[in-house]
């Protein structure tokens, strides 16, 4: 049974790790560490932790799980530092990257034989970070994907699954390549993507100073995701090295190939492709968390006027509805409304919903 647990890293994954376990079973006990002590305190200011680690590698021989929450270079020089520790029989290490081979891999070959490894890989995530957007329901409904090492037996996976129960994640067991394979066509590659396109856009503002203006709707919108950590990013192709490059063959293929079709003028080819995406797309589901953390926006369609801001968010106010973000959009190319609103939770935003209905003839959308 579990009663002590040492988390490494107290940002928005662990912190929300933390609060969930706790609020599932006060009883455990939670040690917490991180490399910025005013961000470890607050943890435990806010309950998340019972106590603070003010060193790396304190007296760990009682405890019975490790999670380790840093960014995935982090993570690998935790794993070798861990041989030299002296640790629990049987002690379970897991960690939270967004790569699973060579962790794994990693922790196969420095870690010793009374140390078993799990790799984690919560599918959930926020716009903002640190312990203080930590939520004990951060991971509710999302998938969390378990890579166990091969000194891991199910036993073990089941311990991990146990400790997270509070999280309310779907957990969902694979072999690293399985993981790494999924997330670079997923995740990985579509943040890659998303770069380009902002670099392709600022190319053409040389040329046209508009860009930039005009970019402020639709494409802002496709590209948010490029303002992601460029350091974790960095890390992580470099990490998922080998199914990226077979992506990046297979991309240039499909473009190569809608190249031709608009060379040749290809119109039925055309109408195909891009509906077949539609359907495609259109049949993924809405509710279920994935991989890239979702932002739950609802457009309004509204007259932009003095105080039309003021009075949609006092609907909202009257019914107790918290706002993330508010904006006015100028570019409106394939988006309802010129109100943005953004919330923190899919329930906000159809509270949201039932309010603005409530209070005025306002249509909303979601994209």
């Amino acid at each position: 049974m579990v009663k002590k647990i040492y988390i490494i890293g107290l940002g928005l994954i662990g912190g929300s790790i933390a609060l969930s376990i706790k609020q599932n079973d006060p009883t455990i006990d939670i040690l917490g560490f991180d490399i910025n002590h005013d961000q470890a305190a607050m943890a435990k200011k806010i309950g998340a932790i019972d106590d603070v680690s003010q060193t790396l590698f304190p007296n760990l021989e009682n405890i019975d799980v490790i999670f380790i929450s840093t960014p995935v270079e982090q993570t690998l020089k935790i794993i070798s530092q861990l041989n030299e520790v002296r640790l629990k029989k049987g002690v379970i290490v897991t960690d939270v990257g967004s790569t699973k081979g060579k962790i794994v891999e990693y922790a196969e070959k420095h870690l010793n034989h009374s140390i078993v490894f799990v790799g984690g890989h919560p599918m959930a995530g926020s716009h903002k970070s640190g312990i203080l957007a930590a939520k004990s329901h951060l991971f509710e409904n999302a998938f969390y994907i378990l890579t166990a090492s091969k000194l891991a037996t199910s036993e073990h996976v089941h311990t991990i699954i146990q400790v997270l129960k509070g999280t309310k994640a779907n957990f969902i067991e694979m072999t690293p390549s399985e993981h790494d394979q999924i997330t670079g066509v997923i995740s990985h590659f579509p943040h890659i993507v998303a770069a380009s396109l902002v670099f392709q856009a600022e190319k053409y503002e040389e040329q046209f100073p508009l860009v930039k203006r005009l970019a402020a709707g639709g494409f802002r919108d496709i590209t948010r995701i490029a303002s992601s950590s460029p350091a974790m990013w960095r890390d992580i192709l470099l990490h998922n090295k080998q199914p990226l490059l077979q992506l990046f063959e297979e991309w240039i293929s499909e473009m190569n190939r809608v190249k031709q079709f608009v060379a040749d003028e290809e119109a039925e080819e055309l109408f195909t492709y891009f509906n077949h995406a539609k359907s495609y797309r259109d049949g993924l589901p809405e509710k279920q968390k994935g991989a890239i953390p979702a932002f739950y926006d609802l457009f309004v369609d509204v007259p932009d006027y003095p105080g039309v801001i003021s009075e949609v968010t006092g609907y909202l106010a009257m019914e107790e509805i918290s706002l993330t973000n508010i904006r006015i959009i100028e570019t409106r190319e394939e988006i309802y409304g010129v109100l943005r609103l953004g919330f923190q939770t899919e329930q906000d935003r159809e509270n949201a919903i039932q309010c603005i209905g409530k209070y005025s003839n306002y249509e909303t959308f979601i994209i």
